[in-house]
């Protein structure tokens, strides 16, 4: 081969060596911008959310933390997070509402217990007993329950707690037996109650507030909030059981059918069940149907809420955009009439 031929083949290897690098230099760059860029939205996002909680709080400085719980209270992850309450409140207004709606809002009780608490006649209205649930009110009587003055609460707290066993989800025991609320009670000086009700061994995902309009409304069936619950059985599931509560088995109390079911492909006593339902202790009875020994229970998800970063035993509040999701999580559901559940 010439010395003119080689030259002429070697030419288009350089050419292409350096077209490559010169590709490489170009994606390094673009890398570097697209890197650059968002951090600076990254950056810009946190500028807009401390923006919106200096007008939130109506001061200059960085927000500080308004959740403080009092020197000596043991929390890991709230320390470590340094998790801040968001600062929600109601507008008051002499706008009239059932009795039982009146309690919720100020913080006493979810607005099922607090039609019984009514129904029992433990509410007096300007010292007169009232037993009807829907006696309109206005916040401007004197409204007492089992003899102490009440008031519409306007600072709202929304807090998610990783429920441990053995603890009673209630605000108080007459068994003296330890309460859910034993476990947050430093975190705020208003009177919050849990959302729905978690057995005394089942444990996870539970949400706490003094929210009762956001409680009734995740109460509600028509609102068909969703759970998500690990099973952890004495025996594996069988198949054609596995199938039986997947269509669906008839209890004491009616029809039930799940949303969904799963098992651990090495383990078949481990199931995770998806449920709406809120009937009373309603996962237990539905393997408890089929012979099945429930020997933990774990609530992973509700509304939404996951008990991620929260370890056992322990809380934080929600932020703000938890809780919107919550109140209009479903909306189009409310308007549909209750289905039965």
């Amino acid at each position: 081969m010439s010395k003119q031929g080689f030259q002429k083949f070697i030419k288009p290897k350089v050419a292409g060596a350096k077209k490559k690098e010169q590709l490489k230099q170009e994606k390094r760059k673009i890398k570097k911008e697209r890197e650059a860029y968002f951090e600076k939205k990254k950056a810009e996002a946190r500028e807009r959310a401390i923006s919106s909680r200096q007008l939130a709080t109506g001061n200059n400085q960085r927000p500080t933390n308004n959740g403080q719980r009092s020197s000596g209270e043991d929390n890991q992850s709230y320390k470590a997070k340094n998790i801040k309450r968001p600062e929600i409140t109601r507008e008051v207004t002499n706008e009239q509402m059932p009795l039982n709606k009146y309690i919720a809002h100020c913080g006493i009780s979810a607005r099922r217990e607090a039609a019984e608490l009514v129904k029992e006649g433990k509410v007096t209205v300007n010292g007169k007993v009232i037993t009807e649930p829907g006696f309109k009110v206005n916040g401007s009587e004197e409204i007492k329950v089992n003899g102490k003055k009440i008031h519409l609460q306007r600072n709202l707290v929304y807090i998610l707690l990783n429920k441990p066993k053995d603890y009673i989800t209630s605000t108080t025991d007459p068994q003296g037996r330890r309460t859910v609320i034993d476990i947050i009670k430093h975190a705020t000086p208003e009177r919050v109650y849990p959302v729905g009700r978690l057995d005394r061994n089942t444990t996870g995902v539970l949400l706490l507030t003094n929210d009762g309009e956001l409680a009734q409304k995740l109460s509600h069936p028509s609102f068909q909030v969703k759970k998500i619950y690990e099973v952890r059985l004495d025996k594996p599931l069988l198949k054609k059981d596995f199938d039986k509560i997947l269509s669906g088995i008839n209890l004491d109390d009616g029809f039930i059918a799940p949303d969904s079911l799963a098992y651990d492909q090495k383990d078949k006593s481990i199931v995770g069940i998806e449920i709406h339902s809120g009937r009373n202790r309603i996962v237990r009875r539905i393997f408890e149907a089929l012979g099945y020994d429930v020997r933990n229970l774990d609530r992973v998800m509700y509304a939404n809420l996951t008990k991620k970063n929260v370890d056992r035993g322990k809380w934080r509040f929600l932020n703000e955009k938890e809780i919107r999701l919550l109140k209009f999580m479903n909306a189009s559901f409310t308007k549909k009439s209750p289905v039965k559940n």
